[in-house]
């Protein structure tokens, strides 16, 4: 499977094999924080289930990804604080996305992931494969409850599958509190074990692309890496209108993390022309390597403030890790309760990402002749420096049964520098990063049973 170009947003992205733990995590921690402010309850009859469902479309521009993505999730209270959720997550997934391939004048001719078959790219078009396509099956389950009166205590497991990759996770989380229940202390702690079984096999690091149905270049069929992550925050009720919340989280990743499906272009050193390889079209591509740990951490600092019936929601996080990726992201919210069963809550979120160490648009063909090619290196534009906006708005109406219905439109756009260094002559003159849009659609449905 090929991944989205995108990775800042986590509505549909394929970095979701990263950090599926992560936003569990997030969920939970939510959970902890909406039950340990309120008032200790007593013995109580089990509530009914409350089901949300809901559908997600998202399709980028010039006919790249699209992505359909089905939701059901539900969550039941059995008194005394004890609480069980699971949701169900169905992702399928369409369309072409890049290789990491430069763009050339001539038309290009690549291998398909399988070995079987190959694709042809006209000149001055970004190379993408145009057969991504992949469905994935996801599904999460926690349960809550207290430890003593102050303490509460969580676990969960997430298991997802793919036709090339498969995840298992588990995770647990406390949460204290103190200063009358208006402090709250919250710690999470989750471990993920993937498998990731690439089409035609995992390939042999900066191997070159080899012609169609011909012997491809593998190391072994499948590979693995596991990922542990850790989160340690604090909630405070500031005033009965505000309150703040602070993370610090790190996540440590060992194992296979290249991207069996991305390449390198290799460019003659002085013209920046692609260099020829076997076959008609057919250039030199070689398969991309990254070092097998990362780790990565991260502050996050969210608000929320109550007017009399509205509400505003802001949020920062800053994340650095040891490949050199910085970004910054800005997330806020407000919901405008125009009615007392109606809302509108316009969203506007902003990331920017500076580059990772081995980040590299092309290879110098004076490298692989005189084998002095660097410990790492990638094309991969998820790994390149560029800023991403999305904009939209949500609308909700709660009806006198209790059940509430959802529509949200969004729009995102994400760009990044065209002509980055590490190009030479004719390689200046293509658009590496090309401009990106998409368009995301979401419908839900909440009720009780």
């Amino acid at each position: 499977m090929q991944l989205i170009t995108i990775t800042d947003f986590s509505g549909v992205t394929s970095a979701r094999k990263s950090n599926g733990f992560k936003q569990e995590l997030t969920f939970a921690t939510a959970a902890l924080l909406g039950l340990s402010v309120a008032a200790p309850s007593v013995a109580e009859e089990p509530g009914p289930w409350k089901i949300e469902t809901a559908g997600l479309v998202y399709s980028e521009s010039d006919s790249r990804v699209s992505a359909f993505e089905p939701v059901v999730s539900a969550k039941k209270e059995f008194g005394e604080d004890r609480v069980f959720n699971a949701k169900l997550v169905l992702d399928s997934l369409t369309g072409a996305t890049p290789t990491g391939a430069l763009s050339s004048d001539n038309v290009q001719t690549f291998t398909r992931p399988s070995g079987q078959g190959s694709y042809t790219i006209q000149p001055d078009e970004l190379p993408i494969d145009d057969t991504f396509k992949d469905t994935r099956v996801a599904f999460s389950a926690g349960w809550l409850q207290p430890l003593t009166s102050t303490l509460k205590g969580g676990v969960g497991v997430n298991v997802s599958a793919e036709h090339d990759f498969r995840s298992l996770g588990l995770n647990g989380n406390l949460s204290k509190d103190f200063n009358q229940r208006n402090t709250t202390l919250n710690l999470g702690l989750g471990f993920e074990s993937d498998t990731i079984n690439p089409e035609g096999g995992v390939p042999v690091a900066f191997a070159e692309m080899q012609p169609a149905n011909s012997t491809p270049t593998r190391q072994a069929e499948d590979d693995d890496k596991t990922v542990v992550d850790t989160l340690i925050g604090i909630t405070q009720v500031v005033n009965k209108r505000t309150l703040m919340q602070f993370n610090y989280s790190v996540s440590q990743a060992d194992g296979y993390l290249t991207d069996p499906y991305k390449i390198l272009s290799v460019i003659d050193d002085a013209t920046g022309l692609l260099v020829s390889s076997t076959g008609v079209n057919r250039y030199t591509n070689l398969y991309e390597n990254r070092p097998d740990k990362r780790t990565k951490q991260s502050v996050y600092w969210r608000t929320k403030y109550r007017f009399d019936r509205d509400m505003f929601d802001v949020s920062y996080r800053y994340l650095w890790d040891d490949w050199d990726i910085r970004s910054h992201t800005i997330d806020t919210r407000y919901q405008w309760r125009f009615a007392p069963n109606q809302y509108l809550e316009p969203h506007f979120r902003y990331y920017q990402q500076s580059e990772a160490e081995f980040y590299r648009p092309a290879l110098l063909n004076s490298d692989v002749t005189n084998n002095t090619l660097p410990e790492f290196a990638s094309a991969d534009l998820r790994l390149a420096d560029f800023s991403a906006i999305t904009f939209g708005a949500k609308y909700a109406h709660r009806m006198a049964s209790g059940s509430e219905w959802h529509l949200r439109l969004e729009w995102y756009q994400q760009s990044g520098e065209s002509s980055p260094d590490g190009l030479v002559g004719a390689a200046k003159d293509q658009d590496v990063f090309p401009t990106l849009s998409s368009v995301i659609f979401q419908a839900g449905y909440a009720f009780e049973w």
